[in-house]
């Protein structure tokens, strides 16, 4: 009986796996929008959060956005909240992740969305990774050299 209790729990948590993982996309997106960005000097990255097809984004429920930079790039902020967002609607909050990068080249930054989004009759609590890229160009100064003008010879014309 124990076995055939366990084998049930362990099947209902394949299920539950597999529906989360499919509801991602239909019931909701994390995405986010690359950073380009000049080496030294600050950029920022977007992440948006998302919710479809009649669900919500719950305004009472925490939501935040933990961000875990590889080598080479800082953050100002490594966990944005409901109060950081840029942008905000019933359906969607949109971030601004801060970020420099100290050398040339493409690099990411990870980001984990925690948040709830609801329907009249339900609410389901999201978690999902996401990966946001950053790309580095060194910067090219403009030289500006001043140019000596020559004194112009007037000639006279006979």
């Amino acid at each position: 009986m124990t076995r055939i209790l366990l084998a049930s729990i362990g099947i209902a948590i394949s299920i539950a796996t597999v529906a989360t993982s499919a509801q991602a996309g239909e019931l909701w997106d994390v995405t986010a929008a690359d950073a380009k960005v000049a080496v030294g000097k600050k950029g920022t990255a977007m992440v948006t959060i998302s919710s479809k097809n009649g669900w919500h984004l719950n305004e009472e429920a925490p939501m935040t956005v933990k961000l875990t930079p590889a080598a080479g790039v800082s953050i100002d902020k490594p966990k944005l909240t409901r109060a950081d967002a840029v942008a905000r609607t019933k359906e969607t909050a949109r971030f601004a992740v801060a970020l420099t990068a100290a050398e040339a080249g493409s690099t990411t930054i990870e980001a984990d969305a925690r948040f709830v989004i609801c329907q009249d009759t339900a609410c389901k609590p999201v978690s999902e990774k996401i990966t946001v890229a950053v790309l580095a160009s060194a910067e090219v100064a403009k030289a500006t050299k001043a140019t000596k003008k020559a004194p112009v010879k007037k000639r006279r014309t006979r």
